[in-house]
């Protein structure tokens, strides 16, 4: 209901009896939630109750930490507001690494878990846990209802804090004696957020100076990150990288911003990026900065991070402003607004030179690996992939290797089309993510590129994918080990595979019994084969790609270095 309508129904004097089930069911589609994720419980079924007859999507996972994944990626994919549903206790507790995994996205999310009554909090009653305590790290907001009458007030304010300014998870937790009180509402309970401000137009003066620098600049390198997809900004974005003439780089998070199949894509920075990328911004002498926090895996060594660059920081959060880097001019605000008010400003320079430079880059340090291999390499499932999938589907990982390399090689060409868990780095993630995302986007064509280990941790969901009649596809590159675990182990602890290794179950013969469709592949010459298989099955489909075992992540900073000290680019060259 808009604010117009709640007036109209206060000034009408209608007013109306309901249990906070239905309060919160109706305000829930006052918000536009026609989807939802969760798992039932004891205290949660007054909530159930109510939404057997919502005109709202449930979808029921394996395991509630899953349900959050599918909730985040269905608003990564869709850019509206995943919602997750989770009892008391052991409920509310799995729910945790999901919102931690959104919490450091800055995915939007409301969480709501059912508690034990009012009166009985703080006894250790049966399935208690202090949820808003326990969850309070990781979520944007949260807090407790006692009284039915905050409840459509409160659930308001979640989903405008979680979906604006740099957006997050927001935690309700509902005793079940509030969803069974009765509340007189006429729908028109407003918001009181008097703290809670954003600032989305960026000041003018600073924007000012941040073209003025763009265009003075020789060697700029424009550095995107998720906050751009974020604030549906890819638009302007490539807008003003193009007015300007500026080379791009994106994080694993900003993959898509930009169109990686044109020249001026530097594709992915840091410790698995590109050597042409760091390169450019260790020689940069303007480094702008759009929806990115600098975070460590980017910038390695921050000492000597783009040493010779003037910073241009333009990001929504201003805490993220020299959190890490100092910032020479900042911009806060929304990164579309910038962006197209920067458009406006920014001047075409040809910069012949600095082209040529990334060129010469690009030329000698490509992401390279054997193609005359006789065993299946792990690139080359990628790389076929995108091929038969012509850059288009939605691409979502694990974490770890299996990350690292479809980041390398599928060639991303728009936004909301790459789905990873970034900050916390959350194995298992894939999986329920291709779920949420498929959910998003029925229309579109889902591949989740996972490794082993990280497929293990969730591969229950496939059972959710086949009730639902979800057709996702499922890359599994199967090395037998935790591959960047072992990585680690073979460059640093002298190849002592300390427990990096576990012995896997057939996937083909886990995903038949499961209801998906299976395949295992051992050959070179099978791969394209089974990659036009596994797009032609109508049904949830399973692809166990038997990978060379130590195959490594080229190229690759070490913790503590700079990073144009990249390891492996000897190996690269050597298979030029």
């Amino acid at each position: 209901m808009s604010p117009k309508s709640r007036e109209s129904a206060r000034s009408a004097g209608k007013s109306n009896i309901k249990a906070g089930a239905q309060i919160v069911v109706d305000t829930l589609i006052e918000q536009g939630v026609d989807t939802m994720f969760g798992y039932t419980g004891g205290v949660v079924l007054p909530l159930f109750d109510r939404l057997y007859d919502a005109p709202i999507n449930f979808v029921v996972p394996r395991h509630e930490q899953g349900g959050c994944h599918m909730a985040d990626a269905y608003a990564r994919a869709s850019g509206k507001v995943g919602v997750v549903l989770a009892t008391s206790g052991p409920g509310a507790c799995n729910l945790v690494t999901g919102l931690a995994t959104a919490m450091m996205d800055s995915v939007p999310l409301v969480a709501l878990t059912g508690q034990v009554r009012t009166e009985l909090i703080g006894n250790d009653a049966f399935q208690e846990a202090d949820t808003t305590g326990i969850t309070r790290p990781v979520t944007k907001y949260n807090c407790i209802v006692k009284d039915v009458k905050d409840l459509e007030r409160t659930i308001r304010e979640a989903f405008h804090i979680a979906s604006t300014g740099r957006p997050g998870p927001v935690l309700i937790d509902l005793p079940v004696d509030v969803s069974v009180s009765k509340h007189s509402t006429d729908g028109s309970a407003e918001m009181k957020l008097p703290g809670y401000k954003i600032r989305t137009k960026g000041h003018a003066k600073q924007i000012t100076s941040a073209a003025k620098a763009i265009n003075k600049s020789k060697q700029p390198v424009l550095y995107v990150g998720g906050g751009v997809i974020t604030a549906n900004a890819a638009k302007e974005l490539r807008a003003m990288a193009e007015k300007a003439h500026l080379p791009v780089t994106m994080t694993l998070l900003g993959l898509g911003s930009y169109d990686q199949r044109k020249p001026e894509s530097l594709d992915m920075l840091g410790m698995h990026g590109s050597a042409y990328a760091n390169y450019a911004v260790q020689e940069c002498d303007l480094l702008i900065a759009v929806g990115a926090r600098f975070d460590d895996r980017v910038t390695g060594k921050l000492e000597t991070f783009a040493p010779n660059a003037k910073i241009v920081h333009i990001d929504i959060d201003p805490s993220s402003i020299s959190k890490n880097v100092q910032v020479d001019i900042p911009v806060v605000g929304d990164a579309k607004a910038i962006l197209g008010a920067l458009a406006k400003e920014v001047e075409y320079q040809e910069r012949k030179a600095w082209f040529k430079r990334i060129a010469e880059w690009k030329k000698q340090f490509p992401f390279r690996y054997d193609q005359n291999s006789s065993t299946i390499k792990p690139q080359y499932v990628i790389e076929e992939l995108c091929r038969q999938t012509k850059n288009e589907a939605i691409i979502t990982t694990g974490v770890g290797q299996n990350q690292m390399w479809a980041a390398q090689f599928y060639k991303f060409i728009r936004p909301r089309q790459f789905i990873s868990s970034g900050g916390l780095g959350t194995m298992g993630y894939g999986l329920p993510a291709a779920v949420g995302a498929q959910v998003a986007r029925p229309d579109a064509l889902v591949v989740d590129i996972d490794g082993d280990h990280s497929f293990n941790m969730t591969m229950t969901e496939l059972s959710t994918a086949v009730e639902h009649e979800l057709p996702i596809k499922v890359c599994i590159l199967n090395n037998g080990y935790m591959g960047m675990v072992r990585q680690w182990q073979e460059l640093f602890y002298g190849k002592r595979y300390s427990k990096s290794y576990l012995k896997n179950p057939e996937y083909e013969r886990v995903a038949e019994a499961l209801g998906a469709a299976g395949m295992t592949v051992k050959k070179k010459a099978d791969v394209p084969k089974a990659i036009e298989g596994m797009l032609k099955e109508k049904r949830p489909c399973v692809v166990d790609f038997r990978i060379e075992a130590e195959e490594n992540v080229w190229p690759m900073v070490p913790a503590g270095k700079s990073i144009n000290e990249m390891d492996g680019l000897d190996i690269l060259e050597s298979m030029a």
